[in-house]
């Protein structure tokens, strides 16, 4: 099976969950290289992130379980690349 080496995420955590704590968390797990934490929604109690991470070898499921004990949501998965190399999305002409 193929190692996963692009996963995007978009998640609901509790505000009182620092964003920085959320990257630096994933950033630390095994086969992770790097995240990138955007925030796309805030509201009183609660935030809305897209997590990018890059590695060579992501558990998507230890992802998902730390998320979860953070205090947060995934919502949905919005990107997935595996395979030996990372290939960029190429335009469309629905794009």
């Amino acid at each position: 099976m193929s190692s996963i080496k692009r996963l995007v995420l978009d998640l609901m955590k509790p505000n009182e969950i620092e964003n920085v704590e959320f990257a630096r968390t994933i950033a630390g797990m095994d086969g992770v290289d790097g995240v990138n934490a955007s925030l796309l929604e805030s509201d009183k109690k609660v935030q809305n992130l897209k997590l990018t991470i890059e590695g060579e070898a992501i558990d998507d499921g230890e992802i998902t379980n730390t998320i979860e004990n953070l205090g947060g949501t995934v919502h949905s998965v919005d990107e997935v690349a595996c395979g030996d190399r990372l290939v960029e999305e190429s335009p469309t002409h629905q794009d």
